[in-house]
């Protein structure tokens, strides 16, 4: 598969380092623009990519073009390479740029719009994507397996839920970050060595969301199962309720998702 990215930053190169990774394309398939000489050079020392600065000549060819560049450079980088042919398909990573301000942008048909999330730098990523009636199912599958090779993928049919992923997976990790850092000064607080604290902690994150994958359990049932009658996990959770964790996560989500829409209305 022939894939142009235009923007070579930190998930542009996510993107290529994992579609390599997973043979969705080969070094001599994918060429990668940036404004950036530093960047250009990177992308080409670490994975024999071709790159320029020229966006529209990163775009020429490819059957799929990747938009992956910041939300204020968008504008400009539309204009540079509008005009594509009608049976390349156009894959934008950019937050809160909607399929209607692309297709305008690019007087292009075949768009798709994903939203993947940090750990994807890792091939660990969740991303939630969506196209246009336009796109193909030929399209569809390319636009599939560049986005699974950076992990999990999840199709869904209304854009207005990429919105609501931006909120929940996109900026999830950062609320997981801050649970696990948080936990793990707890750690310390109580007299753990830092480090015996992080590894407590971050075995116990990637267990306990293994648990609910592989069981398919509901998390109050699991955590049910560890919370006896009296005990100290009581204890903990009575001060977790008290101070409105749960309610807190809820109002997080709905701020980001406002923020979202926000910035898909600009």
């Amino acid at each position: 598969m022939q894939i142009g990215f235009i923007g070579g930053g930190v998930m542009g190169e996510a993107m290529i380092k994992s579609v390599l990774a997973k043979g969705v394309a080969a070094p001599a398939d994918i060429t990668v623009s940036d404004v950036s000489q530093s960047r250009r050079d990177t992308m080409n020392e670490r994975y024999g990519v071709k790159t320029m600065a020229d966006n529209r000549e990163a775009a020429d060819g490819a059957e799929a073009v990747v938009l992956a560049v910041k939300p204020q450079d968008l504008s400009k980088v539309l204009g540079e390479v509008k005009g594509l042919s009608p049976q390349q398909l156009v894959l934008s990573i950019v937050a809160g740029a909607t399929l209607d301000s692309l297709r305008q942008g690019l007087d292009h048909p075949c768009l798709v719009r994903a939203m993947p999330n940090m750990p994807a730098q890792i091939g660990e990523g969740m991303t939630v994507w969506t196209a246009t009636a336009e796109v193909n199912q030929q399209q569809r599958q390319m636009a599939q397996s560049i986005l699974a090779a950076l992990g999990e993928e999840l199709y869904v049919s209304n854009e207005k839920y990429i919105d609501m992923a931006t909120a929940l997976s996109g900026s999830g990790p950062a609320y997981v970050f801050l649970v696990i850092e948080a936990l793990t000064d707890a750690g310390v607080h109580i007299g753990l060595p830092r480090d015996v604290a992080e590894k407590l902690v971050t075995e116990t994150m990637l267990g306990s969301t293994r648990a609910v994958k592989v069981t398919g359990r509901h998390p109050a049932e699991l955590r049910n199962m560890v919370t006896s009658p009296g005990g100290t996990t009581t204890e903990g959770l009575l001060q977790l309720e008290t101070g409105g964790l749960r309610s807190l996560l809820l109002q997080a989500v709905i701020a980001a998702y406002d923020k979202a829409q926000k910035l898909g209305a600009k």
